[in-house]
């Protein structure tokens, strides 16, 4: 192999701490820095996150060209697991790493326009944020997925605030106490596990599973529901999601977006962990709680699509968007099936940013209507009406049926608008031939393609033909007032760094489209590890400290 190659490889394992202690180092950085010194701080942001990115797409690329399930086992503290802290990357880490990135990154050229003077500490909290979603999606052992839960738990308190105003203080204050709750939920269910299985490795777990005696089996499961508990309150899973979509819509754009990120975080750890301890060599607790996860996300998914039908903001209706793909995500789930699996993950990315996006939108838009002239509508909750002064008169060039005509050429950033909110409602909703369509109808294919096609399987087609009309409903009717019934209004004033990250976005959102061919073959290989998890256990357990130089 050609030298530079080989020192390209040799580097390449230690690539994984990267995306942890990158923004890490960024942080404190940042820290030291007066806030009086803002564009020295968004450029440090806005650099390290460019940076975070581009790693996340080597890490990708990486795992696609492996031959192994577990690409990388890193061992910051150079003990071997189960003992010490292990980083593990594999196919499903490393997509969720590249989601998680191109989302932040196109949140903080948004927010470089005008959010980020809103308050202070944005910068430093935006990378502690990013912080912990790399931990949590590179951890293999249960205690530091609870440290970096906690850690872009307590960042993300911080950036709900950031603008401060009354609805954000109400909804943080809220968001807080059930984060809170979840994490001591955690905790309880990592100490119930931890009292049986012996340790908090996941694949040390996964190795026990089979061999707790029955007499035990009641408290095992009731540590992983506890456990799973915490992560579901993350997901948004009904009933315990009343505090995400005021949340999420009270905090400042470029902040929602990156909450979208976090909703799937609660699906990744369910993702990563059932199937693991779960599965076929988990003896007598094997498939244990799919029942339970497709039933939670058969209501989250109404909830969500009801949610939408009634949501009159457009932040609101992202909320429940958001809502609505987790509740999709762990229906499929709960089928337990590696094909489902598939799609499934194909699925997560692009639902996750078309909710972005749709965060970053609902700004401009709300910006764009509240920008109107002679009959811009007044605001009441949110709530368009025009006052007896404002109502048609004879000044007005009507139609035949007495309707305003506007009669006008669309304006470049009015079509942007229109034609973003157009394929965010194709995501969205699953229709063709975005990405949310093609991902629902492979995890329906698989489900129903089967021989042994369940009921449940047929429940799942039916609800999801159903949440996606729904959900097709809601962003018609609000298309349609936010384009079709806005008469005479300035055209809206957009910034490059505005509308450049949306159309990035769901940019990336079409090229899930182009390469849907090689990006299944991606996400069959990462379901199949998944379902498949013994090459993932040994490869962890085996990894040995290495030696010190000169030894």
């Amino acid at each position: 192999m050609n030298p530079a190659l080989q020192a390209i490889a040799a580097l390449m394992p230690h690539l994984i701490l990267v995306p942890i202690a990158l923004p890490l180092f960024t942080a404190a950085l940042l820290l030291v820095l007066r806030e009086e010194r803002e564009r020295l701080k968004l450029a440090i942001n806005l650099g390290s996150t460019m940076l975070g990115f581009l790693v996340s797409v080597a890490l990708l690329a990486w795992t696609a060209g492996a031959e192994t399930q577990t690409v990388g086992v890193y061992l910051p503290g150079n003990w071997p697991a189960p003992f010490g802290i292990t980083l593990a990357l594999d196919r499903l880490a490393a997509l969720m790493l590249l989601t998680a990135n191109t989302v932040a990154l196109a949140s903080i050229l948004f927010a470089s326009a005008r959010w980020h003077r809103a308050g202070v500490l944005y910068h430093t909290l935006f990378q502690f944020q990013l912080m912990g979603l790399a931990g949590a999606f590179l951890t293999a052992d249960l205690f530091n997925l609870f440290v970096f839960f906690e850690i872009l738990l307590a960042a993300s308190y911080g950036l709900l605030l950031h603008g401060s105003g009354q609805a954000r203080v109400q909804s943080g204050l809220h968001y807080i106490a059930i984060n809170l709750a979840a994490s001591t939920l955690f905790l309880i269910g990592a100490a119930l596990l931890y009292g049986i299985t012996g340790t908090l490795n996941m694949a040390d777990i996964a190795r026990a599973m089979s061999d707790v005696p029955q007499a035990h089996r009641g408290l095992l499961n009731a540590g992983a529901a506890t456990l799973a508990m915490a992560f579901l309150i993350k997901a948004g899973v009904w009933p315990l999601n009343f505090w995400l979509v005021p949340a999420y819509a009270a905090a400042a754009a470029p902040v929602g977006a990156l909450f979208a990120v976090l909703t799937k975080v609660g699906v990744y750890a369910l993702l990563r962990l059932w199937p693991l301890w779960f599965g076929e060599a988990a003896g007598l607790s094997g498939q244990w709680g799919g029942a339970y996860l497709y039933g939670a996300g058969m209501a989250t998914m109404a909830f969500g699509a009801l949610g939408m039908l009634a949501s009159q903001r457009l932040n609101y209706l992202a909320g429940h968007a958001a809502i609505l793909s987790s509740g999709t995500l762990l229906a499929a789930m709960g089928l337990g099936q590696a094909d489902v699996t598939s799609g499934l993950i194909y699925y997560l990315p692009g639902s996750t940013l078309a909710g972005a996006s749709l965060f970053l939108l609902s700004d401009l838009i709300k910006r764009w209507r509240n920008d109107g002239a002679s009959i811009a509508p007044y605001e009441r909750d949110d709530t368009p009406f025009l006052t007896p002064e404002l109502l048609p008169s004879e000044t007005f060039n009507l139609d035949d049926e007495q309707q305003i005509l506007v009669g006008r050429v669309i304006q470049a950033a009015t079509a942007f608008l229109g034609l973003a909110f157009l394929l965010i409602t194709l995501v969205i909703t699953g229709l063709p031939p975005l990405s949310g369509f093609i991902g629902k109808f492979a995890m329906l294919t698989a489900a129903l393609g089967s021989a042994a096609a369940t009921p449940k399987a047929w429940w799942l087609l039916a609800l999801m033909l159903l949440t996606g009309f729904m959900a097709l409903l809601a962003m018609t009717r609000v298309g349609i007032r936010h384009f079709w019934a806005a008469h005479d209004r300035r055209a809206p004033q957009l910034r490059m760094l505005e509308g450049l990250p949306i159309a990035g976005l769901l940019a990336a959102c079409v090229a899930l489209v182009v390469q849907a061919a090689a990006v299944m073959h991606y996400t069959s290989q990462a379901a199949r590890a998944l379902h498949a998890p013994v090459q993932y256990i040994e490869e962890i357990l085996a990894t040995p400290p290495r030696e010190a130089p000169g030894r």
